[in-house]
């Protein structure tokens, strides 16, 4: 056997120790992947009813907003109405009011003058 025939050899020897060490790498990448694909499943099968749970929560938040809105407009509604009806209360009512007021104390003066005397 010739120096090049031995370094042949050599060379065979260590490619097919590295294409073994490859193999063996490969082996655990892909247990590694199997095992991480399970992980995932799983934590899918866990998160699926969570997630619809929380869907099932927005959409309740949802309906009880728009409820608050529908309340919100309806009281903003009456209290401009009430507003309204003061407004128009108060101008129908202040000046008879003041008026009579303004009677009774005239006489509650006059009653006291005329009994001074």
């Amino acid at each position: 056997m010739t120096a090049g025939d031995l370094a042949l050899v050599v060379a065979t020897v260590l490619c097919v120790l590295g294409f073994t060490a490859l193999v063996v790498a490969l082996l655990f990448v892909f247990r590694s992947l199997t095992e991480l694909r399970g992980a995932v499943d799983k934590l899918t099968a866990e998160t699926q009813p969570l997630l619809a749970e929380m869907r099932r929560s927005v959409d309740e938040a949802r309906d009880d907003l728009d409820r608050f809105d529908k309340v919100l407009g309806s009281a903003e509604a009456i209290s401009s109405s009430v507003e309204g009806a003061s407004r128009v209360a108060r101008a129908a009512f202040s000046t008879p009011v003041i008026k009579t007021v303004a009677i009774a104390s005239g006489t509650t003066r006059a009653a006291r003058r005329f009994r001074r005397r």
